[in-house]
């Protein structure tokens, strides 16, 4: 009989805060145990491993950036979009480092379908139509934000810039004016040779 108070709702946002405090590598059923201070079979009437959870926890963290995305881009295009989205992955890692390394976990196909990765790449999408970018080239800058917004907020949170300057936010101001002239000015497709 699963213990009165427990769900997987319950073990998914303690195993999210688990991941913020210790690191999302560290979450474990056994570690969930101990915090809840239960035996670990107790849990298997709700998560079936640390796999199951560590996915719930992903799933969870997915959702969560992309309401506060959904939220940051309503009526703004351009630069301010990008900005407010970019903003929403730096923010969310700084607050959330465990939740945010928890939604780079690879996902099967059939989950990943179904997660709000998905309106990750829409709302994505929607900064880019600002951009007039469509098609191929459209996919390529999501590729390109994607990568830009991840490399640097991983580098900024692995303290790759901590001894350095400029001051971080000053080189993201610039990162995203950079951004944002590239993406005024995107490269005609050359034909492949």
């Amino acid at each position: 009989m699963p213990r009165a108070g427990l769900t997987a709702e319950r073990l998914t946002r303690a195993g999210a805060e688990m991941a913020d405090e210790v690191g999302f590598d560290q979450v474990t059923v056994s570690a969930l145990a101990r915090r809840f201070d239960v035996k670990v079979a107790s849990l298997y009437s709700h998560v079936e491993n640390s796999r199951d959870l560590k996915t719930r926890i992903a799933l969870l963290a997915l959702e969560e950036m992309a309401d506060r995305a959904s939220d940051a881009l309503a009526g703004r295009s351009g630069k301010d979009a990008l900005a407010a989205l970019a903003g929403v992955y730096r923010d969310y890692a700084r607050q959330h480092p465990g939740r945010y390394a928890a939604a780079q976990l690879r996902l099967d196909p059939e989950t990943a379908a179904a997660s709000a990765g998905m309106r990750h790449a829409q709302l994505t999408r929607a900064v880019l139509r600002g951009y007039d970018l469509t098609g191929p080239d459209q996919t390529h800058a999501v590729r390109l934000l994607g990568s830009v917004f991840h490399g640097y907020v991983s580098l900024e949170l692995g303290g790759g810039f901590d001894h350095s300057a400029p001051d971080t936010q000053q080189t993201w101001t610039r990162i995203l004016d950079a951004l944002d002239a590239l993406l005024r000015n995107w490269p005609d497709q050359r034909t492949e040779t």
